[in-house]
C-alpha cells in the first residue's frame, strides 16, 4: 500500500514519458528526474476521457483542464437535465471536444445510456482512453450518530457507483488499452473518528482498484488511485450552513437513549471539530488535478498518488506502517 519512500504524489512528482510532456508537480522538490531509458511520450491525438461528477469540484476543474490539453471530454453531470451545476458552463464553451452527459452513477440505466452515447460518438473503434471515477459524496458522524440510511446513501455513490461505472465502461477502456483512475482519499488508507460512512467506502474503492489492477494488467490497462488529502475548502462539499443542517438532522433522528447517554454538549463538541477540519483544508485543487493528469498521460503512471500536505502524508505513513498502539496514541488518543 505504498512505502515510506513515496512522496506526496505517489512517488513524488510526475515522471517523464508523459503524453503532455509536462505534468507539473506541487513544487520543485516533487519533481522526479526521468530514468535514462524513459519510453517515448504518447500522443493525445483524439483520445477520449469520461469523468464522473463534473457538476463542481475536482470533476469540473479536471474537465476544463484536460480539454485545454487536447482531450475529448465526456463530462458526466448529475444535474445536466436540470440545467444546473457545471454542465451549463461546460456546454457554453461551444467546443466539439467538450461533451456533457447526463450521468447519475447510482442509476444503471443512466450509466448504460452514457455508454451508448460515448460509443455512438467515437470516430473509430479505438475505444475510450480514460475513465475517471470522481463522483462522490461525504458526510460525518460517529457510528452511534449515523443512520443506516446514511451509510447506504454514501456507499451507493462512492463505492457501488464507482464499480457500476467501471464495469459498464471497461470494454471500451480495454479496447483502447487505456486508463482507469479512481478517486479515493487519504481516508481510504487510514480511518478517522466520526468519518466511518466515508472511510468504509474509500477503503472499498482501494480494494476494488487493487483487484482491478491485477486483472487488467494482461490487457495493458493501467489502473491508478488518487488519494487526496483535505481539499474540502476547494470542492464546496461543506459550508458552515450545510454542516449545521447535517448536525441538526442527525441530532433530531438519534434514538433517545443515545441522546441521553452522550448529551448535547459532547455532540456539539464533535460538530465543532468537523467545522475546524473543514476550515483547515486547501482551496487549491491543482495538486489533485495534476495527479489525475499524470495518471492519464504518463507512459509509466504510478499506482497511487498522494496529493496532500506533508502533515497528512506523514500521518498516513505512520498509521499504515507503524503498530496501531503507536499510531493511535500519536493521532487518535
Amino acid at each position: 500500500m505504498g512505502s515510506l519512500g513515496e512522496g506526496r504524489r505517489g512517488r513524488g512528482g510526475p515522471a517523464a514519458g508523459s503524453i503532455l510532456g509536462e505534468a507539473k508537480g506541487d513544487s520543485e522538490e516533487d519533481q522526479v528526474l526521468p530514468p535514462p531509458s524513459s519510453p517515448p511520450p504518447l500522443q493525445i491525438g483524439e483520445r477520449g476521457v469520461l469523468i464522473t461528477g463534473c457538476d463542481s469540484g475536482f470533476g469540473f476543474a479536471l474537465a476544463k483542464h484536460l480539454h485545454e490539453r487536447g482531450f475529448i471530454i465526456y463530462a458526466g453531470c448529475l444535474l445536466k437535465e436540470q440545467g444546473r451545476g457545471g454542465s451549463k458552463e461546460l456546454d457554453d464553451m461551444k467546443s466539439d471536444r467538450m461533451r456533457t452527459v447526463q450521468l447519475n452513477v447510482c442509476d444503471s440505466e443512466e450509466v448504460g445510456r452514457a455508454v451508448d452515447h460515448v460509443t455512438a460518438t467515437m470516430k473509430d473503434e479505438a475505444g475510450l482512453w480514460g475513465l475517471v471515477n470522481n463522483a462522490g459524496i461525504s458526510t460525518f458522524g460517529e457510528v452511534e450518530f449515523t443512520s443506516m440510511d446514511t451509510y447506504k446513501e454514501v456507499a451507493e455513490v462512492n463505492l457501488w457507483g464507482t464499480i457500476r461505472t467501471t464495469k459498464s465502461f471497461l470494454p471500451l477502456i480495454r479496447r483502447a488499452k487505456g486508463r482507469v483512475v479512481n478517486i479515493s482519499s487519504m481516508m481510504g488508507r487510514m480511518a478517522n473518528p466520526a468519518r466511518s460512512p466515508y472511510c468504509i467506502t474509500k477503503f472499498g474503492v482501494e480494494a476494488f482498484s487493487d483487484c482491478l489492477r491485477y486483472e487488467m494488467r494482461p490487457h495493458d490497462v493501467k489502473v491508478c488511485i488518487v488519494e487526496p488529502g483535505n481539499f474540502i475548502a476547494g470542492t464546496s462539499l461543506y459550508s458552515p450552513e450545510r454542516i449545521q443542517a447535517i448536525a441538526d438532522k442527525m441530532w433530531d433522528e438519534l434514538p433517545e437513549i443515545v441522546r441521553r447517554d452522550y448529551g448535547r454538549k459532547y455532540f456539539d463538541e464533535q460538530i465543532a471539530k468537523m467545522e475546524s477540519y473543514c476550515n483547515s483544508g486547501s482551496a487549491d485543487t491543482s495538486p489533485v488535478i495534476d495527479s489525475i493528469t499524470h495518471a492519464l498521460t504518463s507512459t509509466t503512471p504510478y499506482t497511487r498518488y498522494h496529493p496532500m500536505d506533508y502533515y497528512w502524508w506523514l500521518r498516513m505513513q505512520v498509521m499504515t506502517h507503524m503498530p496501531a498502539a503507536i499510531s493511535d496514541r500519536l493521532y487518535i488518543y
